[in-house]
């Protein structure tokens, strides 16, 4: 059984990205979400090193990046918000 629900997300996976990569509209969708991606990672980054933000690590995961590629730079500020009263 675990054969065939194997098979079957490795057969929609492939179709899924055919289908991605067929259509024009998507693949400017893609690139404008992995430099959105990159960008948020960067920021990210810069923000811990540079000390900015004292007393203040925001890890690099990808909840933390989807965070910030989602929402922008209230992304940044709802992750800063919750490290400083939560944590």
């Amino acid at each position: 059984m675990k054969m065939i629900w194997l098979a079957t997300l490795l057969i929609s996976s492939f179709l899924l990205v055919v289908i991605l990569l067929r259509n024009k509209l998507s693949m400017a969708w893609l690139k404008g979400f992995a430099v959105h991606l990159v960008l948020a990672a960067v920021v990210l980054y810069i923000l811990n090193y540079s000390g900015l933000i004292p007393k203040m690590y925001i890890p690099l995961n990808p909840a933390t990046i989807g965070t910030v590629v989602v929402l922008g730079v209230p992304g940044i500020a709802l992750i800063a918000g919750v490290q400083y009263f939560i944590v």
